[in-house]
């Protein structure tokens, strides 16, 4: 071998060993986009919003309903990671809410037992979605929308039958804390996490508290604690595991993921399984903490889900996304539905915002992975 072809095989391995530029690196996250609309929806309220919205009781405030739609967004990027959606979830949220509902007050179930049930059959509902679009070839899109209707209509049936008539189905907190061992499930899937410790921080003056000595912040909703872990999990097993390799190899190029060993009808079955159950989880938590459900309960969330998905990076494409920043685009919805409170700005806006996030999350999508993969 001459020196030089010796020198340019040398040369080319090194320009593959070389590390990308910082910046070129921050680019290819996914997460990217969410960060930078979570600073400026921030900056925004800084500007325009009483102060007291970034005070920590106003922190929390907006973090609990972001929780519960960021549970959602989690379940709904991993399954667009994989190619396919879910427009049922709104939908499944209602539905489970029901048949966790009527566990406990119609049939008197104790709480684990209800659990149990309530997250078995969003599963079964899961693996129904997913055998129907691999079997059949239709499109998710259109699978998950006929169960959008058939869900909020089955949901709408079951709570007259269960209520003799009514659309809400109450008593769920009362019959949920009739036993020691119901109490301590209520406890884990409703009130506030911490409180002890709250108390403390306000006793020693670490934290606000009254005039009478309680603290302004009782502790953390439960819900928060819920959205935390599971977008932990969800970004380990997104990145770190071979199941994660699995999602963004069915996504980007099922038929090569297929030929290279991957099990994509496995995987895309599991992740519409998995959106069903953080539907569940998000009914569980919702009707523990009003202590009734109703027919609308996850009325259009479905969309928010998918909308905070897109701003957190998922190609509609599929193979490319994030859990973590599904997440941030559930704080930025959360942040701005609370935080319109906080102004004189008409709620109504949050509509327009919805609309607004989603067009300028996937031009700002598109422009990067461009950028990045050098696709004109």
């Amino acid at each position: 071998m001459s020196e030089q072809n010796a020198a340019a095989i040398d040369e080319a391995r090194d320009e593959r060993l070389k590390e990308a530029p910082f910046v070129l690196r921050m680019m290819r996250r996914p997460e990217l986009g969410a960060v930078m609309g979570l600073v400026i929806v921030t900056l925004f309220f800084i500007v325009v919003a009483n102060a007291t919205m970034f005070e920590f009781s106003g922190i929390m405030n907006f973090l609990a309903p972001a929780a519960q739609l960021g549970i959602l967004a989690i379940g709904a990027s991993l399954l667009m990671v994989g190619g396919e959606f879910d427009l049922s979830v709104g939908s499944m949220v209602a539905f489970t809410g029901l048949i966790f509902a009527a566990c406990v007050v119609t049939i008197g179930l104790s709480l684990p037992v209800a659990i149990l049930l309530t997250f078995a059959f969003a599963a079964a509902m899961g693996f129904a979605n997913g055998q129907i679009v691999i079997h059949t070839g239709l499109p998710s899109f259109i699978v998950t929308l006929a169960f959008l209707f058939i869900l909020r209509g089955l949901s709408l049936v079951g709570l007259k039958w269960a209520t003799g008539g009514s659309t809400q189905l109450r008593g769920v907190r009362e019959a949920a804390t009739d036993s020691g061992i119901d109490a301590f499930f209520y406890e884990i899937f409703a009130g506030e996490a911490f409180e002890g410790l709250f108390a403390w921080l306000a006793a020693n003056d670490w934290i606000a508290k009254f005039p009478n000595g309680q603290p302004k912040v009782t502790g953390i909703p439960v819900e928060i604690i819920w959205f935390a872990l599971i977008a932990a999990l969800a970004a380990w097993a997104l990145t770190r595991t071979r199941y994660g390799n699995w999602i963004f190899a069915a996504g980007g190029d099922a038929n090569a993921a297929r030929n290279s060993g991957v099990p994509v009808r496995r995987v895309k079955t599991s992740l519409f399984m998995v959106t069903a159950g953080c539907a569940a989880l998000v009914a569980i938590l919702t009707v523990l903490d009003s202590g009734s459900t109703d027919a609308r309960r996850g009325f259009q969330k479905e969309f928010e889900a998918i909308i905070a998905a897109v701003i957190g990076g998922c190609l509609l494409t599929g193979g490319y996304g994030s859990a973590i920043g599904a997440a941030i685009g559930a704080v930025i919805f959360g942040m701005v539905l609370i935080g319109l409170t906080y102004t004189t700005i008409d709620q109504d806006w949050y509509l327009v915002f919805l609309g607004g996030m989603l067009l300028m999350a996937v031009f700002f999508n598109n422009i990067i992975r461009k950028r990045v993969t050098g696709e004109r």
